[in-house]
């Protein structure tokens, strides 16, 4: 395509949330509490299993570094969309688009992978119980997690770099309050084509085989609970697997519902609301999911308080 008497877009606007101009204050206070919750719940997830020694495990290992991700994640939009809804004209620039598109690919993909890692120690934990310590050495623990980056690095720079190559013309406009790829597909003047094979098969790799994975595991872990049917037993594995499942619903429910099953009444609004649900809900509600309904971490709570207390 020749480019000449065209103008090269150098920023774009985020249209941002459908609000009403004065209910505007009023969702700033509700978002800016939501983020600074998301940071402080991940924050003292980190840092209590960082202080405990008791929460030294591989369970415990996978948790510390989703929350990680989940700050990070909501880091990346939360910021910008607050900003954008005190700013008279809300832009971004080319490259700030680019960064943000890269790290957002990032810490959703990173999470996507560590949900299936916390999955098959779930699984190893009540299906092979006497030999848990065995298979989940911290060799195995830290290979998965390097694994994890490893290919969230790969999968994010893939399409940084295929969307750079693209060109964006006269529309700039953003109807959403991030740099979504499919969004910026929609706004280039180029052949997109690549870009949406690429996007396609990589889809498949990091959200429909991991929730595959996912769901294989749990399948294993009911027909082991099935084999031995016991109150005690299935009591135990609703306890250990209950707060992952609640994790897996939320992100994964609401992934697939945006990217995976398109339909062609759904709106940009529509789109945009679902989004917030993955993007800022389900960060925010990790660290209670996992505080609320586990005892281990209520207890690391109690003994790092206690201490510090009886320090002073």
């Amino acid at each position: 395509m020749k480019m000449e008497n065209q103008s090269i877009v150098s920023e774009f606007l985020l249209l941002g949330l459908p609000i009403e101009p004065d209910q505007r204050d009023l969702f700033y206070a509700l978002f800016l509490a939501m983020y600074l919750t998301t940071v402080l719940g991940n924050l003292l997830i980190i840092l209590l299993i960082h202080l405990d020694s008791q929460l030294h495990t591989p369970m415990y290992f996978f948790l510390s570094n989703l929350s990680f991700s989940d700050l990070c994640f909501s880091s990346v939009t939360m910021p910008e969309l607050l900003q954008n809804m005190q700013s008279q004209v809300p832009s971004i620039p080319y490259a700030a688009c680019l960064t943000q598109m890269y790290f957002f690919l990032f810490f959703g993909d990173l999470e996507s992978f560590l949900l299936v890692a916390m999955a098959y120690d779930r699984y190893v934990a009540i299906c092979f119980p006497l030999h848990y310590t065995t298979i989940m050495s911290p060799k195995l623990c830290f290979s998965l997690g390097a694994l994890s980056w490893v290919l969230t690095t790969f999968y994010s720079l893939l399409h940084t770099l295929l969307m750079a190559r693209l060109c964006f013309c006269a529309n700039n406009v953003i109807p959403h309050f991030f740099c979504d790829i499919s969004a910026l597909l929609k706004l280039s003047c180029s052949d997109t084509r690549v870009n949406e094979l690429v996007m396609f098969f990589m889809a498949g790799l990091t959200v429909v085989i991991p929730f595959l994975l996912i769901i294989t595991s749990y399948a294993r872990i009911l027909s082991s609970i099935l084999k031995v049917p016991s109150s005690g037993g299935i009591r135990k594995a609703f306890s250990t697997c209950g707060s992952h499942l609640s994790v897996v619903s939320l992100f994964y429910g609401t992934v697939i519902a945006v990217y995976l099953c398109p339909s062609d009444d759904n709106s940009a609004v529509k789109e945009t609301v679902m989004s917030m649900m993955y993007t800022v809900v389900t960060p925010m509600l990790n660290p209670f999911i996992y505080s609320l309904r586990n005892r281990d971490m209520k207890g690391a709570l109690g003994r790092v308080f206690c201490k510090k207390i009886f320090v002073c």
